[in-house]
């Protein structure tokens, strides 16, 4: 796995996805993973989330996104392209972290 192309992927989730513990689940796979990433709630209503990893782990994430804890009802999930520059925003490098609403 180690040889796997590491990509980022920036998501935007939509529908009710807070206050349901959404971001406790987001966290949880993600670091299940081993990905390197945030997430936080949006002024929005919205939950975004950076993921860096292995292409295969990321994608598995995303997919995790899209149903997300039993108390959450996923509408959208869009994503694109991530940046380093994205990963900035959170904690350490390597880690995923919780962040504040933005």
């Amino acid at each position: 796995m180690d040889d796997e192309p590491r990509i980022i992927r920036h998501i935007l989730v939509r529908g009710s996805v807070q206050g349901v513990g959404f971001r406790a689940f987001v966290e949880h796979h993600a670091r299940q993973r081993d990905l390197a990433g945030w997430v936080r709630n949006r002024r929005d209503g919205s939950v975004e989330a950076v993921f860096a990893g292995p292409a295969k782990s990321v994608e598995g994430m995303i997919a995790a996104c899209g149903y997300g804890p039993l108390s959450a009802r996923v509408d959208q999930v869009d994503q694109r392209e991530g940046i380093e520059a994205d990963l900035k925003v959170g904690a350490s490098a390597g880690e995923f972290s919780l962040l504040p609403t933005a």
